[in-house]
């Protein structure tokens, strides 16, 4: 006689339930960042890819990013030099960081107002955390910039120019920089999301940005006036990598009006996260 045969066990499977009348979106929404921060690797993977993907075929690849922002540098550096009629040992060092540090961050809100909509298919078809789409975007976006950053070793050795110990403030400075970009990938990725118009709202806005912020101009020109400019969210951000790199770490006033910006920024994209996660699916 055979032995008769052990029960087959079934897998256990999780079932999500859903409740409309509690849809707990907060413990989802901070779940969903736990989860995208803990899959780190996957957002660094997907970001690389893009880059591969969108200079495919190039010789030079990425560095034909460098190679324009140089042309672009020393094309302005010699013009608004001598329009403001300022040395060129001491302007041009100051508009290279000011140009790499504006392009990352108006490439990062260009950049944010589609990381959803890109990301369509993933959203739909995998079980993937929202955040990890804006992760993408953020680091995709960080390495684009890293290869404009030996630019500022350039024409810092062209002119003997030495960063003090406040060089150090550089870290902080671009953590706050990171946070803003993440905040803005989840809010923009949102809003674009469900209202497409949106985006070129945006573009609107950055050009006009682009020239009311000191990128290639100094705040020294406004004079008496120079106490407001943190009020424009674009310049204390910006401040904080610039002067650790130029002069002595910026200001109090200046490092306080980042950290009031980048909470501003953080609260308000976490509550529209919080309020239309569920929704993204629906929209994109």
């Amino acid at each position: 006689m055979h032995a008769p045969h052990p029960p087959v066990r079934q897998p256990v499977r999780t079932v999500r339930t859903f409740d409309a009348a509690e849809p707990r979106r907060l413990a989802r929404a901070l779940a969903d960042l736990f989860e995208g921060f803990a899959r780190l690797r996957l957002a660094w993977a997907l970001a690389r890819n893009d880059l591969h993907n969108r200079y495919r075929g190039s010789v030079l690849g990425p560095i034909w990013l460098t190679l324009s922002t140089a042309v672009m540098l020393a094309a302005l550096g010699l013009l608004y030099s001598t329009l403001f009629r300022m040395d060129l040992r001491e302007y041009l060092p100051w508009l290279g960081v000011s140009l790499i540090v504006w392009n990352l961050i108006a490439q990062t809100v260009a950049d944010s107002c589609t990381c959803l909509i890109q990301a369509e298919g993933a959203i739909r078809q995998l079980p993937l955390p929202h955040s990890t789409h804006a992760l993408r975007c953020v680091l995709r976006n960080a390495m684009t910039a890293a290869h404009n950053l030996p630019l500022i070793a350039v024409v810092f050795a062209m002119f003997g120019i030495m960063p003090g110990p406040a060089v150090l403030l550089v870290i902080p400075g671009l953590a706050l920089l990171g946070v803003n970009a993440l905040a803005h990938a989840l809010l923009l990725g949102i809003v674009c999301a469900r209202f497409r118009d949106v985006v070129q709202i945006v573009g609107a806005l950055m050009q006009i940005a682009f020239f009311i912020t000191p990128v290639i101009w100094k705040p020294d020109l406004l004079r008496e006036w120079a106490f407001l400019m943190p009020l424009n969210p674009f310049y204390p951000l910006m401040e904080v990598v610039r002067a650790p790199l130029l002069d002595d770490g910026g200001t109090l006033g200046v490092w306080l009006a980042a950290a009031g910006w980048t909470a501003l920024n953080v609260s308000i994209a976490f509550a529209f996260f919080v309020r239309f996660r569920g929704r993204v699916a629906f929209w994109v």
